[in-house]
C-alpha cells in the first residue's frame, strides 16, 4: 500500500504554497486522489507533477562540430520589411481638458 501525503507535505517539496497544491487539484490540473472532501497524493502523483512542470530549451543547441559546413555559400533570406510605423501623441491631462469649460459650480 503506498503512502498518501498531504497537500502541505508535497508543498514543502515543490518549493511552493499548499494553497497551489489544492488550487491546482481542484482545478484537476495535477493528479491526485480524494479521500472524502480531503486532496491526497502518492508517490506517483508527485513524480508525474514534477515531470508535467519541467521546462525544457526550446531549440536543442547543437555543438559546433555536429553542424554540416557547406562549401558553397548559402543564399541569405532577405531581410524583412519593415512595418510602417505611426507616431503616438499622448492626450493632454485631465485638468488641461476641465479648465477649458471654465470653474465648476
Amino acid at each position: 500500500m503506498s503512502r498518501l501525503y498531504l497537500p502541505e507535505e508535497i508543498a514543502d517539496v515543490l518549493g511552493c504554497s499548499a494553497w497551489w497544491v489544492k488550487d491546482r487539484a481542484r482545478r484537476r490540473l495535477i493528479p491526485f486522489t480524494r479521500v472524502g472532501r480531503a486532496y491526497r497524493f502518492t508517490g506517483e502523483h508527485l513524480a508525474e507533477i514534477i515531470h508535467m512542470h519541467e521546462a525544457r530549451p526550446a531549440v536543442p543547441q547543437q555543438r559546433a562540430e555536429a553542424r554540416p559546413t557547406s562549401k558553397s555559400p548559402s543564399p541569405q533570406a532577405p531581410p524583412p520589411s519593415a512595418a510602417p510605423t505611426t507616431r503616438l501623441r499622448s492626450r493632454p491631462p485631465r485638468r488641461a481638458r476641465q479648465s477649458q469649460f471654465g470653474p465648476a459650480a
